[in-house]
């Protein structure tokens, strides 16, 4: 009997272990994300029915949050600074027939304007009586060298997404506390876990939201039906890129990327929604080779450090060159 099992163990380990090895090479999410996806619990079913506060929801990830939910049955706020875009994402939001119109509420936030964020909660609570989920996805991003970059860029970074962010975060938390129950989903990026060229304060901005929600987690042990989950995409199609910080403050950006090599919105919120229906505490979404590179980091630092360092070298001067940034080229731009 003892031979037989180990001779099963000697060609199911390798089985495994191959198969673990293919999944990975074509994932675009973590083995956590993979596993629920296939076995665990469905959002359509999870998040049906729930109060999510969406900021940032005019554009991008958080746009395409809106309507996802919105299929899902969420009851759904939504916040950013533009009132035009977010009246047009509830239309499109409303196109789902189980949808009132109360239950989309279009509720304008600055995430500088931190004083005005307890009147901005109170007003959710009273429309809705409650706030089950907070999704924290509001900020802006960088393209820029560091030491060309003002230290007000910086100073701008951490207010908006890290400042912002927490003290948002601040406002809601009590209240799921009160009602021992709720989620707090905060979109990160793998540049929170991964020190990302070009994207010095930005990157800064979200080390420092991982380290925020990480120690708020172990803060909330006594409640354990409270949810703190960080959401970590890697390149995404997404509008935030257009709008993001350069050298200087009122700076824009002159030449926009080509974003076709990068994962669509639909499947990035499609993998934000299932982490959010299983609890996921920690989500990786991106396409190889950043996944690997996210892997490397955490299990194996130094020869991320090796392969992070040829491939900033690469973008570095693709910047230079004035080349794509968010695109990897093989081949080294030739000097002139």
């Amino acid at each position: 009997m003892e031979f037989c099992i180990l001779s099963a163990l000697w060609y199911f380990v390798p089985l495994y272990a191959g198969v673990q090895t293919l999944r990975f090479i074509f994932a675009d999410a973590d083995f956590t994300l993979l596993w629920a996806r296939m076995f665990g619990r469905k959002p359509e079913t999870e998040l049906n029915g729930l109060v999510v506060w969406i900021t940032g929801a005019s554009s991008g990830i958080g746009e395409e949050l809106a309507y996802q939910l919105a299929k899902c049955g969420s009851r759904l706020i939504l916040s950013a600074r533009r009132v035009d875009e977010l009246n047009r994402v509830k239309r499109r939001c409303m196109e789902c027939p189980h949808l009132q119109e109360e239950d989309v509420l279009v509720l304008q936030l600055d995430l500088l304007e931190r004083k005005s964020f307890k009147s901005k909660t109170n007003a959710a609570i009273q429309h809705f009586g409650n706030i089950d989920v907070l999704i924290n996805n509001g900020g802006r991003s960088q393209r820029s060298l560091c030491l060309e970059t003002s230290d007000d860029v910086y100073h701008a970074l951490m207010e908006l997404n890290f400042l912002g962010t927490v003290s948002l975060t601040k406002q809601v938390l009590p209240h799921m506390m009160q009602r021992g129950t709720g989620s707090v989903v905060t979109v990160s990026s793998v540049a929170g876990v991964i020190g990302a060229p070009l994207r010095g304060g930005y990157s800064a901005s979200k080390h420092a939201l991982q380290g925020f929600f990480n120690c708020l987690r172990s803060e909330l042990t006594d409640y354990p039906n409270i949810l703190i989950s960080n959401v970590c995409p890697g390149p995404v199609q997404s509008k935030i890129v257009d709008n993001c910080f350069t050298e200087e403050v009122d700076k824009v950006i002159m030449k926009l990327a080509d974003q076709q090599h990068k994962m669509s919105t639909s499947r990035c919120v499609r993998w934000i929604l299932v982490g959010m229906a299983n609890q996921a505490k920690e989500m990786w979404i991106a396409d190889q080779p950043v996944l690997l590179f996210c892997y490397l980091w955490q299990y194996a630092p130094t020869w991320a450090w090796f392969f992070t360092a040829w491939l900033g070298r690469r973008i570095v001067h693709n910047f230079k060159a004035g080349l794509d940034a968010d695109r990897l080229h093989l081949t080294k731009p030739k000097s002139s």
